[in-house]
Formats: structure tokens, sequence, C-alpha cells
């Protein structure tokens, strides 16, 4: 029997605090007008004092498996993807593992940056085809908030906190159709958040927080994302056509819009979560599929991509017949 990789459920949690781009504006020289033309961003949630990539984990991972009608024991494996996590070591899987009371499984962390929950679903993918796994969690958790200077204009209006989840089981039906991951080291200045505990090059460094130059991660990102989607297209033998929707990353608009017109798409077969959440880093990809599941939008037996551009560079899509 040929194994596949289907969804069966899927999570999400944001958290309550809202900042809008009129309380960033209090805090640096900008405004809603400024923000909003240029990202497509309104307002994002804030983890409260308490909230860590764990917990809030916990809470999407919940939703996923009782959407699956599973009990938390049955899944073999977890991957989290975070760029925040709770500790060095252990990994937030494994504090996640715990949380849900789960003693016999495999949990591990996976870090690349915004592209990390589709570098987790491919990871799965392959465990769930060569038999090593039936059930897989997979979990984007991130609060970027505190990994964002606050007074600098470039980056604090972009990002938010949030986690999305999805659960994987084998089965010999179509599921994951394929799934694309890259990296390019070579681009690792112009988007990284230092770690503070090692950092030696500047005081900025030691910060810990999170620098970008815009413009030139725009560039690469939406050239990347265009033959991603091509290279997607190509393994599959569809056209264009053939996609229900379009799931991507919660970056940019101009980004988005510019995947779009390359699968020649109307905007309203795209997922969009952006306005009000802001970039959650590796949990927005999960954020928008599972809001997409559970609002009816997207149906059984759609054909959907999922594409991420993060920090790294790393870049990769999951093509999926849900």
């Amino acid at each position: 029997m040929k194994r596949c990789a289907r969804v069966i459920g899927s999570g999400g949690y944001l958290p309550e605090t809202i900042r809008t781009n009129e309380d960033i504006s209090k805090l640096v020289d900008t405004s809603d007008s400024w923000i909003f033309e240029r990202t497509g961003i309104k307002t994002r949630r804030i983890a409260g004092e308490n909230e860590t990539a764990a917990s809030m984990a916990e809470i999407a991972a919940r939703q996923a498996i009782e959407m699956a009608g599973i009990e938390a024991g049955e899944i073999d494996l977890i991957i989290v993807a975070t760029g925040s996590p709770d500790r060095v070591y252990p990994s937030t899987g494994c504090i996640l593992q715990h949380r849900l009371e789960i003693q016999q499984c495999v949990a591990f962390d996976v870090q690349a940056a915004c592209s990390g929950s589709i570098f987790a679903m491919s990871i799965a993918d392959q465990y769930i085809k060569s038999g090593a796994a039936d059930k897989v969690l997979i979990i984007g958790s991130e609060i970027c908030s505190r990994l964002v200077d606050w007074t600098d204009r470039s980056t604090c209006i972009l990002f938010g906190d949030g986690a999305g989840a999805v659960l994987l089981e084998s089965t010999d039906k179509p599921g994951i159709l394929s799934t694309h991951i890259h990296s390019d080291g070579g681009f690792e200045d112009l988007l990284y958040c230092p770690n503070p505990q090692v950092a030696t090059a500047s005081a900025k460094d030691e910060k810990g927080v999170i620098t970008m130059k815009g413009n030139e991660v725009f560039k690469v990102a939406v050239n990347t994302l265009g033959r991603i989607v091509d290279e997607t297209l190509a393994t599959n033998n569809l056209d264009k056509s053939d996609i229900d929707w379009l799931v991507p990353h919660q970056a940019n608009t101009r980004i988005i819009a510019a995947t779009a017109r390359k699968l020649k798409m109307s905007m309203d077969q795209v997922i969009l979560t952006l306005e009000n959440q802001g970039n959650t880093s590796s949990a927005s990809v999960l954020l928008a599929f599972n809001e997409a599941i559970r609002d009816g939008r997207i149906k059984r037996g759609q054909i959907v991509l999922l594409e991420a551009f993060g920090a790294g560079f790393t870049w990769g899509s999951a093509l999926i017949k849900y």
C-alpha cells in the first residue's frame, strides 16, 4: 500500500491582546496609513506575560486533536517550528509533548524562521511515507513581539504572535502531493536575529532583536517564491488553473499579490490573515490554513498550495489535496 500523509485536523491560537497601528505610532514615527499601505497590516496580537511558545502551541494542538477525533497518545511524532522557543533546550516540542501528556513519541523542534512550518510538513511527510510514523502533529508557534526592537520602525510594525497546528495521518488516499524546501545561507545578513548569549559583534546584537534589510529581502522573496511555484507545478504535472487555494506566508501583501499573479489567481483564491495578525513567522501559514478550513472555504478534495519564505534564506512549498 502506498502511504500518503493526509490532513485530519487543524488548530490555531491568537493571544487576546491586540496592538494596533495607532498604538505603534505612539512608540515610533509612523501612522496607520503608512504601515497599511506598505505592508497590509492593521493590527497584530501580542502574547501575555505568562504565555510561551509551548503554552500557545498546546491550545492549537488540542484543537487539531479534537478535530481529528483521536487521542493524543496516538501521536507518533511532534514537530514544533519556532524561532522563539521557551528554552534553548529542552526543545519546545518536548515541552509540548509533556503538556499533552504523551509519553511514547518523538518530539523535536525545527528552526527555519518563517518557513518553519513548511519544513516541518516536509519532514512529517517523509516520516509517514517511509512508515516511520502514522500520526504526526506539526505546530508553528511564535512570540515575535519579544524579539522585536519596539524603537525600530522598520521591524516593529511587522510582527505578531500566535500558534497554528495541523495533524497528519497515514492513508492510502492522496494527501500531501509534494513538498519542496530550500536554503541559502549566503543571505544571512539580510534578515537575522542574534543570540544575545553568544553575540560579540555589536551592542545591537547583544539585545537579541530582529534586524532586516527590507527592500533586499522583498526582491529575493518575490523571485524565489515565483520559482517555487514553477517547481511545485512541474513536479505534479499540474497547470496553474488546477490550484484551488493559495495559502501563503503572511509577510507582506505585495509579496503575496506577486505570487498570486504568478499563478494567475484572483486574490479571492488567496487566504489572507495578514491584516489582523501581522507576520507570525512559522505560525502564519498554519494559522491561515486552519482559518480557511474552519470557515469552510477550503473543502475536501480541493488542491491547496502552501508556501513560505524566511530568514536563512529558507523557502518552501507544500501541495496538498485536502
